[in-house]
């Protein structure tokens, strides 16, 4: 048996500017996923530093940021039996154009060269771990609901 756990996920500028929002919260819940925060909000560049310390350092962050920062995002906690795992199936590989058929990266995923790595729809949380700390960066506690 799978054990319960929550994740975070960001619905990016890109999924926000093709009116796919709605689309992906529905794939989510069709697969069994329960909503326990949602809110809409403008990354900032500290929140983006945090978020990003582990490429903060590289050439390529000041676009990561930029881009993030093009419209507001979605950031959702979601909670299922081990949907860590399950969620990264549904998304596919960071990279759109190497994504499974049928993911949500494959499907809505920006298929430019130089863009289909930033521009994938989601981020989520790569672990349970991960997603702790994650979701603790972008929920106060009551903003999180059973």
């Amino acid at each position: 048996m799978l054990a319960m756990e929550r994740t975070l996920i960001l619905l990016k500028p890109d999924c926000v500017q093709k009116h796919l929002v709605g689309s992906v919260i529905a794939r989510f819940e069709e697969a069994g996923f329960a909503i326990r925060g949602c809110k809409m909000i403008q990354l900032t560049d500290a929140l983006l530093a945090e978020h990003y310390a582990h490429i903060a350092d590289k050439p390529f962050f000041p676009e990561v940021a930029d881009f993030m920062k093009e419209t507001p995002v979605i950031a959702l906690a979601l909670e299922a039996d081990g949907i860590i795992d399950t969620m990264r199936e549904m998304l596919g590989v960071t990279n759109c154009l190497e994504a499974a058929p049928g993911t949500i990266r494959a499907d809505w995923g920006s298929k430019e060269e130089g863009k289909n790595m930033m521009c994938n729809i989601a981020h989520a949380s790569d672990s349970a771990e991960t997603a702790a700390v994650e979701i603790k960066r972008f929920f106060a506690e009551d903003e999180l609901f059973l």
